[in-house]
């Protein structure tokens, strides 16, 4: 505002409106409008003189009504005759790096400006013209000084554009914006100065196009929200306009810079055209051809990553696919695997190519560009030297206790898996005539002597036991996953008791493989060591229990992506309708919108690299090819959007129960478990959300219905909570746990030898 200050050169009006609700604001009115804001107090001051006022107090003094002459001008007529200037601050964000391209688009531009190739503003009033029945405006006005400022290298640059408006005009309610440069600008806000009601504040954010490539007239609203039956008269047509806009016809082919936001589904994972190896199963009926690296992958051009993001990501990435690569490099090249721990422990110590000696072998592997590789071998020390993971950085030898195993079921890189045991033995859900019988080999005598005194069924009263069941996912692929080269996997299943000390430990491992007959050992049960040789056998069961873990985790609960389920892939529908049926300018929008910003993009960027047919989840995850077909299926099983907000999942779960003296209504019995009005927007950005984003669960029964206020706040708090607490909770704490392999091993290669093998 000292900016606004300084280039208007006239003191401001303190008395300034915020903007500040919640779901109080919401409360029926009628029967067709069961939603209400109750927005701040933008109406026009009222002067002495009796005029209700656009402009300054000051500025309304110096009307001077004729009384000379005979019948006086209507009070609206006198307005209108009056005109006045006011200013707007435009905040331009630069580019901090900008290819050949694009810096000779911006000396042109340049040059344009100054021969009124301009970028064009006008000011759109809330009010309609009594005359003509169309929104109020404002004159035609330029950006000035682009010219002169083009060669600025400060990040954000701000310009000024000076409009004149009557007496009349009432309360500015939009911009829209024409650029006729050949090179878009990211617009980040715009400031009016000059109105009795003090600044109007536009928050933009978005990258204005050229009209060489889209003709429409950008719009942009004040940060005032307004929902559908209060949208003043003035802006009515531009919000519907707007939305029509983002929405397009469902035709053509998407250009990068495209603000238009439709669905379809990801036929694009496999790449039959590149090799018959890489078909992977269709959502439909048709196949897409595959956008490879470097190209881009389509996303609104307001949905891609800014620059500084981008530059993140893209020094996150690149360490992160090295550190995937090198060990595998490490392998191909040496003709062997890790040795022993000692070589992993290397890893942290010494790093891979400065260290181990085979940095020529790799780069000579790498048909990579000399200058590539010269910056590579320059800042190989920081860029493939692995940080220390947190879990061991007080001791290295954690990952092995079974406490550590256990706390990490709870407060680790995945606590939303775990739940309490209910009856027991556990019972499969699948169908036994396909996966043979569906008990469980879990016996009381594997556990009863863990409990503390305790009997089984006094252990299931007190609510002691409970248990990470990965038996339904994995089992029906166990097949197909353990035919594959160097992959071998267990369906699990392991028992924790809660001791009196309030912490897990766990008592037993149930490894299953498929039944081939009534002869063939399908299940093993692996209990807590008694000598040397139990102690490693325990240790591979741990292992195997924390593969499955891991491929849960990155499959269904990080990423389920097929349809979606926890986090990246199930806010996707939701955000696309947002954008389709809110505008900008109602309030649920401006409340989603935070929590929204670049899972599209992320999403996009995964489809190329990390969950593609021969992508990083398929090469670094014991299911391989078959990982996204388990997603699949657990997306139709068992997800549920009405159980995946907090309290409904930790109730579902067990892990909580109702009791109405605790502060938020239920107790949790696991003290320590840290992770613990017809509005017509709403109701299309919803109802689109579930008949097209979920069309294939669109039919279920336990979608909550949109009808309340509280249905409201239900719903919206299911989807923060999903983008925010819960993906952090998923997200942040895998290099801190994944990052020693041990601990966590993504893939494993054997299944766990018998006593008397070899």
């Amino acid at each position: 505002m000292a900016l606004v200050k300084e280039i208007m050169g006239h003191p401001l009006i303190s008395g300034r409106p915020s903007l500040v609700f919640s779901a109080s604001h919401f409360k029926k009115k009628t029967q067709t409008t069961q939603f209400s804001i109750k927005p701040f107090d933008r109406r026009p001051k009222t002067s002495k003189s009796g005029v209700v006022s656009a402009i300054s107090e000051d500025l309304v003094k110096t009307l001077r009504f004729s009384t000379t002459t005979g019948d006086r001008k209507s009070e609206e007529e006198e307005k209108a005759a009056v005109k006045f200037k006011v200013r707007a601050v435009v905040t331009v964000r630069n580019k901090n790096k900008e290819d050949f391209k694009e810096t000779l688009f911006k000396h042109l531009d340049a040059f344009g400006d100054k021969i009124g190739r301009n970028i064009v503003l006008e000011l759109i009033s809330t009010e309609l013209d009594p005359k003509t029945n169309l929104p109020k405006k404002s004159n035609a006005a330029v950006l000035k000084d682009w010219s002169e400022k083009s060669k600025t290298k400060a990040e954000r640059v701000h310009y000024t554009a000076e409009f004149t408006v009557d007496a009349a005009f009432g309360t500015p309610g939009a911009i829209t914006i024409m650029n006729k440069h050949q090179k878009e600008f990211f617009l980040e806000c715009i400031t009016i100065e000059g109105f009795a009601l003090g600044p109007v504040h536009f928050p933009c954010n978005s990258w204005v196009q050229s009209q060489n490539d889209h003709p429409e007239k950008r719009i942009f609203f004040t940060n005032q929200p307004f929902l559908p039956s209060e949208t003043p008269e003035g802006l009515r047509k531009l919000r519907g306009k707007e939305l029509k806009n983002l929405r397009g016809d469902g035709t053509g082919v998407r250009k990068l810079s495209d603000r238009i936001y439709d669905f379809d589904v990801y036929n694009d994972l496999g790449n039959p055209d590149k090799s018959s190896e890489l078909s992977r199963p269709k959502l439909d009926n048709e196949a897409e051809s595959r956008v490879e690296k470097p190209l881009p992958m389509y996303v609104p051009r307001d949905e891609q990553f800014e620059e500084t993001k981008q530059d993140t990501f893209a020094a996150g990435r690149l360490k992160a696919v090295l550190h995937h690569l090198v060990p595998s490099l490490k392998a191909s090249i040496l003709a062997d695997d890790f040795s022993d721990f000692g070589e992993i422990d290397d890893l942290y110590k010494k790093g891979l190519l400065l260290k181990l000696g085979f940095q020529d072998e790799i780069f000579n592997k790498f048909p990579l560009p000399k200058g590539i590789v010269n910056t590579l071998q320059e800042s190989s020390k920081g860029l493939l030297k692995y940080d220390t993971p947190k879990i061991l950085s007080k001791d290295k030898n954690a990952w092995l206790r079974d406490d550590e195993f256990a706390r990490q079921a709870i407060a680790g890189i995945n606590p939303v898996n775990i739940e309490r045991v209910k009856t027991f033995p556990p019972v499969s859900n699948l169908d036994p005539e396909i996966y043979g019988p569906q008990h469980s080999a879990l016996t009381s005598d594997h556990i009863i002597g863990h409990l503390d005194g305790l009997s089984v069924q006094q252990a299931l009263e007190e609510n002691r036991l409970y248990m990470l069941d990965y038996h339904d996912i994995f089992l029906p692929f166990l097949d197909q996953i353990n035919a594959l080269d160097g992959r071998k996997a267990y369906a699990t299943r392991t028992i924790f008791f809660l001791t009196r000390l309030g912490t897990l430990k766990p008592v037993a491992i149930e490894l299953s493989l498929p039944s081939h007959g009534p002869n063939h050992r399908s299940k093993r049960v692996v209990t807590p060591p008694v000598d040397a040789t139990s102690n490693w056998v325990w240790q591979l069961a741990k292992a195997h229990v924390s593969s499955n873990d891991a491929g849960v985790h990155q499959l269904v609960n990080h990423w389920l992506v097929l349809k979606t389920l926890r986090t990246h892939a199930c806010l996707e529908p939701f955000i696309i309708a947002a954008h389709r049926q809110l505008s900008a300018m109602h309030p649920i929008f401006k409340l989603l919108d935070p929590h929204m910003r670049y899972t599209l993009e992320i999403n996009a960027l995964a489809r190329q690299s990390l969950i593609s047919a021969d992508g990083v989840i398929e090469g670094g995850f014991t299911a391989g090819q078959y990982g996204l077909e388990m997603s699949s299926a657990a997306y139709k099983s068992s997800w549920r959007f009405d159980m995946e907000g907090l309290p409904a999942d930790l109730i579902r779960r067990g892990m909580a129960v109702p009791d109405p003296t605790q502060p938020h209504g239920l107790k949790l019995l696991i003290e320590d478990y840290p992770y613990a009005n017809d509005d017509s927007e709403l109701q299309s950005w919803y109802s689109e959300s579930i008949n097209v984003g979920h069309a294939d669960l669109r039919e279920a029964e336990w979608w909550p219905k949109l009808d309340t206020v509280d249905d409201l706040v239900s719903i919206l708090t299911t989807l923060v909570w999903l983008a925010s607490a819960q993906h952090a909770a998923l997200n942040f704490g895998q290099y801190p746990y994944g990052g020693y392999v041990p601990n966590r091993p993504p893939l494993m290669r054997r299944l766990i030898p018998d006593e008397s093998d070899p």
